[in-house]
Parts: C-alpha cells; sequence; structure tokens
C-alpha cells in the first residue's frame, strides 16, 4: 500500500487489496446476511457472496451491486432522475459540494449519474461517524467509497481530524484522481433552506500548499444542486422540530438515523434533478487573498449558495407551499388546480403519519409547508438579485 496513505488509516475508504478480507468479515456476519436478503430478496446469499469476492475494486463493487439496485430503486421510487453536467468536464476530478436532504441518497444517486454521463470515475463520499451504527455499516461504506467525518472527538481531536479529513480531500482528488462529494453543512437542512457553512470551507482550507484561495482552488470545487419533488423524510423532520421545541435536550438516537435512512431511501421521491454548477476556480481567481478570512469564507460560501439556489429545479409543490404559507396565489402560474389539489392531499397523508404525544397540527404543517417553500423563495429571491 501507499506509504502516503498510512496517515488516513483512520477515515479513508479500503484500498483494492484490502478488500478481499472486508469481504469475508461482511459475508461471515449475521446482520449484514440479513439486510442482503431484504434487498436482494430472490437472489440466494452464496451467489452475493460469490459475485462480492470477485470484485477487485472498489467501483467493481459499486458497479456490481449499488449501480442496479439505485437504478431499480429509482424506476419504484421516483419518477426518474437525471443530470445536467454541461458546466463540468468529465474528463477531470472535482468536489462535489451540494445541498443536503438525504443522508444516504444525496451522494449514492450522484455515483450512478456520474457514471452514465461518462465519468470514468465515481466520488468518495464524506459520511459522518453518527451514522456507523454498526461495524458491519462502517465496512460496507468504506468498501462503498466513503471517508469518515469524526464528530464525536474532543475539541483538540477534533482539530486534528479536520486537518487530516482536508490533507485526505487534497490526496483524493490530486494524487487519486477521484472525485469527492461533501454536503455543505453537517446534517441535512431540515427546513430546506440550504446554506453552506463557512466551517465546512475553513476545513477544507486546512490541506493543501499555498494561501486559502489556492488551496481551494486544488479541490476544484463544484456547487451541486439537488432537487427532490417530494422529500420521503418530510414527516420525520416536522416531527423532529416539535419534539426538540417540547422536549428539553431531545436528541436523536442512533436508531432515529436508522429510520431516516431508511425511509429516505426507499420513500417516494417524485422526480429528482441534479445540477453541476459551473467550478468556482475562476470565481476564486477573482478574490483578494488579503481579505479577512472570515470576510474571505463568508463571499466564497456566499457564492456556493447563489449557484444551489439558481440552479435549483422547482416543482409545482415547492410554489404551491410558498402561496400557501403567504396565504395568497402570487406564484399561480407555475401550478394548475389540479396541482394543489394533489399537493394538499400530499400534506394530509404526512401529517397523518406523525403519532407523538401533543400533536400540534398547525405547527406540524408550517413546517412541511416551510420545506417546501424555502427552495421556492431562495431561487425566486436570487433570480431577483441576478436581475438587479
Amino acid at each position: 500500500m501507499n506509504a502516503d496513505l498510512k496517515q488516513f488509516d483512520a477515515i479513508r475508504p479500503f484500498e483494492p487489496e484490502e478488500l478481499p478480507e472486508v469481504f469475508e468479515r461482511l459475508i461471515a456476519d449475521e446482520q449484514f446476511r440479513s439486510v442482503v436478503a431484504v434487498v436482494f430478496p430472490n437472489i440466494p446469499f452464496e451467489a452475493i457472496a460469490q459475485k462480492m469476492r470477485q470484485c477487485k475494486t472498489n467501483l467493481d463493487f459499486q458497479l456490481a451491486f449499488c449501480y442496479g439496485f439505485l437504478k431499480d430503486l429509482l424506476s419504484k421510487a421516483s419518477k426518474g432522475c437525471d443530470i445536467d453536467v454541461s458546466n463540468v468536464d468529465v474528463t477531470r476530478r472535482y468536489t462535489f459540494v451540494s445541498n443536503h436532504r438525504d443522508i444516504v441518497l444525496d451522494s449514492a444517486l450522484l455515483d450512478v449519474l456520474l457514471v452514465d454521463a461518462g465519468f470514468k470515475t465515481t466520488c468518495e463520499i464524506a459520511i459522518g461517524d453518527n451514522l456507523l451504527a454498526a461495524p458491519w455499516i462502517k465496512d460496507l461504506v468504506r468498501v462503498n467509497k466513503s471517508f469518515i467525518v469524526e464528530r464525536s472527538a474532543g475539541v483538540r481531536e477534533m482539530l486534528m481530524s479536520s486537518k487530516r479529513m482536508a490533507e485526505y480531500m487534497h490526496y483524493v482528488v490530486e494524487k487519486k484522481n477521484d472525485n469527492v462529494w461533501i454536503a455543505q453543512r453537517e446534517g441535512r437542512a431540515k427546513d430546506s433552506d440550504d446554506r453552506t457553512q463557512p466551517s465546512i470551507l475553513k476545513m477544507m482550507a486546512m490541506g493543501g500548499t499555498g494561501n486559502i484561495i489556492e488551496r481551494l482552488m486544488q479541490l476544484h470545487i463544484v456547487p451541486l444542486a439537488i432537487s427532490y419533488e417530494y422529500d420521503p423524510c418530510d414527516f420525520l423532520k416536522a416531527m423532529e422540530f416539535q419534539l426538540k421545541r417540547d422536549v428539553a435536550g431531545w436528541k436523536k438516537t442512533k436508531q432515529d438515523d436508522v429510520m431516516s435512512m431508511r425511509t429516505g431511501i426507499m420513500g417516494y421521491k417524485g422526480h429528482i434533478h441534479y445540477h453541476a454548477a459551473p467550478c468556482i476556480d475562476d470565481f476564486l481567481k477573482t478574490l483578494d487573498p488579503d481579505m479577512p478570512k472570515g470576510e474571505l469564507f463568508d463571499t466564497i460560501a456566499a457564492h456556493i449558495d447563489k449557484q444551489i439556489h439558481a440552479n435549483y429545479m422547482l416543482y409545482p409543490c415547492n410554489y404551491i407551499a410558498a402561496d400557501m404559507l403567504a396565504g395568497n396565489d402570487a406564484l399561480a402560474a407555475n401550478y394548475t388546480t389540479e396541482d394543489k389539489v394533489a399537493f394538499e392531499k400530499y400534506l394530509a397523508g404526512r401529517l397523518a403519519m406523525i403519532d407523538i404525544p401533543n400533536k400540534d397540527e398547525a405547527f406540524l404543517r408550517e413546517r412541511i409547508l416551510t420545506m417546501y417553500a424555502n427552495p421556492a423563495k431562495n431561487k425566486l429571491a436570487n433570480d431577483l438579485i441576478v436581475k438587479e
């Protein structure tokens, strides 16, 4: 194994030469076997095990198992999924920074779409250690080209782990010649108000060489807008808002995370659109490297936000939710009466799925409407700024 990689052993995906041992560990794990039986119900486990052993690289594994599973999932749980990569060069490597809706699918579907768009590789994926509820899950995500974001360390350790992660991201793009995916913020934007946390950019600038601008340019950042027509976890997110409001110190459990992952993967999503904005390297060249650090990171974060908002695909439900919240029909040109009736029925169905003590129907309704309205508000505000 490459000696440079040793420093990243705690967080990096497995290398090809490590896969045989990891495959045997997974094949022997009872929990893994039971999950495989659900995901591939008509295939004998021995056939799965044999196919795993034939995979020589992580990409082989993704193409053998993940690609087909996700294509099948999209045929059942969506109206279709597409990507616009007209702003990027499929022969180059990028760090995709995207808004974050779904714990698993945001990055998993990107892998499928990059392959379909002509990229010769997928992405290495940043995943929080809070989601790795069992040893077999940690093994599986590291086979699937994920690197670990250590969120449970102390303050001093966090600084060291952030620097290690930044250096690893630079290593992936520059040395491994692979793409990286990372969310624009820690955790999902529960209200769909997509904003880049400057701290994510500060972390990225801990790796590489030169000044902040040069370090970020070495990652070739591409803002990526991910637009789901329907969010299968919308009712769970609304429920979280009420529990946080009403129960002092309420925090999600690992079981809650597993529930969100399962619901997000299996639930109906309507249409899904991915849109890659131009790489921000040219924008970064226009900035003054002597700008105060805080202002510099805020400026770059605002640029990424603008790109994500501008390239977000709005659906009738986004316009309807914005009008319902405002109590008017200012955006009615963007939807039909049938669209509105269908969305109101959808909303009632989602609210009915929430079962908690002291259920606050009006609050929960407002929360779900806000989730669907915010992308429209952000895009419309962005369009106004551009016009001015």
